[in-house]
């Protein structure tokens, strides 16, 4: 993701520099044929490429809007994640019946809270293409690690791990059934925006409509020597260079920002969203841990409370 205010030229004209050089390359050698083989008049009207560029203009601004929104859309939904993530573990930490603070319920919740930050992680590397699984080291067991690499969409089986471990604490009347329904609840708002994160990635980006694009562009620049040179003469070169650039950039930055889940540096940060995640739930749950356990020993320092009686003497 690009975060700084300053981005380097050599990164944004790298993006465009074999465009730039073949237009280059085409101004120069009709500047050439025009002043020194070439006699008879090749002036065409001004107007003509003019109109030609201002439809241009219009389809690109029609396109850029297109793939913010999209891009736009996949960081709302991330944005939603973080969300989800917090509630689901606020849920487990203080809906879990556990009066005897014992090491069970404690693994329970330390289990939940780091599969649901491998949860983030992998949905993040399975957007881009990459390999699932590979986040989950250290987070989960190596029995739970088996059982999610034997099926292909990795994210949706830690779901599945999520809603076996929330079963197995409501048989153990761990959590009551208006609980067991909250939790859910917030598992099925998790599945919903992965699913929607996988309609953006699978969702291609109409391809005739970026073809009869560059097919206009190079229609534009192959015009525009022809009502610049007699008014230019050589200064045509770099200003037509200028302008081809201009329009190439805006058409190469709509076409990085319709696909936010390319492993580039326009990309939406799942990963930096995902990192965020896991540093809010560690927190949390260090800190539901460190208050229990200044309960426990609270508890464990309290003296018991002798209890008085009134005695009575019978004469």
């Amino acid at each position: 993701m690009l975060l700084k205010k300053r981005i380097p030229m050599k990164y944004v004209l790298g993006k465009i520099k074999v465009e730039i050089v073949l237009v280059l390359v085409y101004t120069m050698v009709f500047e050439v044929l025009h002043h020194y083989f070439v006699n008879l008049p090749v002036d065409i009207p001004i107007a003509i490429p003019t109109m030609i560029g201002t439809i241009i203009s219009l389809l690109l601004a029609f396109k850029s809007n297109q793939a913010y929104d999209r891009w736009w859309e996949a960081r709302i939904v991330w944005g939603a994640i973080v969300n989800d993530s917090r509630t689901l573990i606020r849920q487990v930490l203080t809906f879990y019946k556990d009066p005897d603070m014992s090491v069970e319920a404690s693994e329970f919740k330390e289990n939940f809270a780091k599969r649901q930050i491998a949860w983030c992680y992998s949905l993040g590397q399975s957007l881009r293409g990459r390999d699932a699984s590979r986040p989950l080291e250290g987070l989960m067991s190596e029995e739970e690690i088996k059982y999610v690499q034997n099926h292909q969409n990795v994210p949706n089986a830690i779901l599945m791990l999520h809603a076996r471990d929330l079963r197995n604490a409501k048989k153990d009347k761990r959590f009551n059934a208006y609980q067991q329904v909250e939790i859910d609840n917030t598992l099925s708002r998790l599945c919903d925006e992965m699913g929607k994160c996988e309609r953006i990635k699978n969702t291609i980006f109409p391809t005739t409509y970026s073809m009869y694009i560059r097919l206009t562009l190079c229609l534009f620049i192959f015009l525009l020597p022809f009502g610049l040179t007699s008014v230019l003469s050589w200064f045509a070169i770099p200003l037509i260079t200028a302008i081809g650039a201009a329009f190439f950039l805006i058409e190469r930055m709509a076409i990085h920002l319709q696909d936010p889940f390319e492993n580039r540096p326009t990309d939406t940060p799942v990963t930096t969203i995902a990192n965020t995640i896991e540093k809010n739930i560690k927190q949390m749950l260090n800190e539901y841990q460190s208050e229990f356990d200044i309960i426990k020993e609270f508890d464990l320092m309290e003296e018991p409370k002798m209890v008085e009686k009134d005695v009575y003497f019978v004469l």
